[in-house]
């Protein structure tokens, strides 16, 4: 008797040698172009012109996804004379003329050239040449709202569509600061095109700041945003709205409070030298412990990276801890400091209380002069 899950198997394996089709195995082959339209509700079209395309971003093919799996791999392993004379000419830096592809979003369909998109996959290309038919989406969800916003912001500006906001709304504002920009070059140097001017925007005020944003280490404390979010949140505030109390003190020193100022001071420095969101925290944690344990505590202290000096001390206190923390200029020296000594120093068996003194102004000789 053959039982159920045997008679699949058959029935898959019988279709893989006739090369027949199961209607489930859609989404294992090369995106179906339709289906994707239907969801997106993307039906009215913008001519994009001929582009580089990333590879990676070909997904499926318009008339023939049947041929191909999610690899753009021939399906049952059948190749024809004319993929590889295709192969071939590519191989051997033969230029070809552009494939015809249809975009939705960020994702592109073969409508002309599935040969050269296999061959390019197989050879590990890059990038491919093609003239590109946008399918704009209609479906009112955020994401849409949100490459909605992206499309035309780039297509004001000419710049290219990098810039991955999370909020509605902020493209606007990043459009104003180049408008700002434009105004800025004008005054200096007559007649500026406003592509131009976005240009030089991307290059020498938004690439550094994001450089000084990744540096800091800011993306691991916000995973679900993007580096132009941060861009966005942190330079609206100091650039715009001239918050800078709630970035603390120390982000003055790293970034001009003007955003022709920061674009001046960094076309100074190579990429190398550009200064991060980080500084360091230094402070004192007054321990009181249960009799006969300051040994022990104090070794599990010292072996915490963070702390620099441990001392067993007579008077009103058993134990003087001197920590050295780091961080980043959207928290505060408190926060840093409260949850360092809740999570790594009250969490030892025997502590009874700990006081936390921050310094405000130190003076601190020289390590040569105290050790003669």
């Amino acid at each position: 008797m053959v039982t159920t899950s045997s008679t699949s198997i058959l029935t898959r394996l019988f279709r893989k040698l006739t090369g027949k089709r199961d209607p489930n195995d859609r989404l294992r082959d090369a995106d179906y172009f339709k289906s994707r339209q239907q969801k997106e509700g993307a039906f009215d079209t913008k001519d994009r012109g001929v582009q580089t395309v990333n590879v990676a971003q070909i997904t499926g093919s318009v008339g023939r996804y049947q041929d191909f799996d999610d690899q753009f791999r021939f399906r049952g392993n059948k190749t024809s004379e004319r993929f590889t004379s295709v192969l071939e000419a590519m191989r051997t830096g033969k230029v070809l003329p552009p494939i015809k592809l249809y975009q939705i979003k960020d994702e592109y369909y073969v409508m002309d050239g599935n040969h050269r998109v296999a061959a390019a996959k197989q050879l590990q290309h890059d990038e491919i040449l093609a003239t590109i038919l946008e399918f704009i989406p209609s479906i009112e969800t955020l994401d849409n709202l949100l490459y909605k916003e992206m499309v035309l912001f780039c297509e004001e500006t000419g710049l290219p569509r990098v810039i991955k906001l999370t909020e509605p709304g902020k493209y606007l504002q990043l459009l104003g600061q180049i408008q700002q920009h434009h105004q800025y070059l004008q005054g200096g140097k007559g007649d500026v095109s406003f592509f131009k001017a976005a240009r030089d925007w991307y290059k020498t005020i938004y690439t550094p700041f994001c450089a000084i944003i990744k540096r800091g280490g800011l993306l691991e404390r916000f995973p679900n945003r993007t580096l132009a979010d941060l861009y966005s949140y942190i330079s609206s505030g100091y650039w715009e709205k001239k918050k800078n109390v709630s970035y603390g003190i120390g982000l003055a020193r790293v970034i001009p409070n003007n955003m022709e100022d920061f674009r001046s001071k960094m076309s100074k420095l190579k990429e190398l030298e550009y200064p991060e969101m980080k500084q360091g925290i230094t402070a004192f944690v007054l321990m009181n412990v249960k009799g006969k344990q300051e040994n022990r505590i104090m070794e599990h202290l010292y072996k915490l990276d963070e702390v620099v000096e441990v001392h067993a001390v007579h008077g009103d206190v058993d134990l003087l801890v001197k920590i050295v923390l780091t961080r980043d200029l959207l928290s505060s020296d408190a926060e840093i400091i409260s949850n360092f000594v809740h999570d790594k120093v009250r969490q030892f068996n025997g502590v009874i209380s700990t006081k936390t003194l921050i310094p405000g102004v130190s003076k601190i000789k020289p390590q040569e002069i105290m050790l003669y």
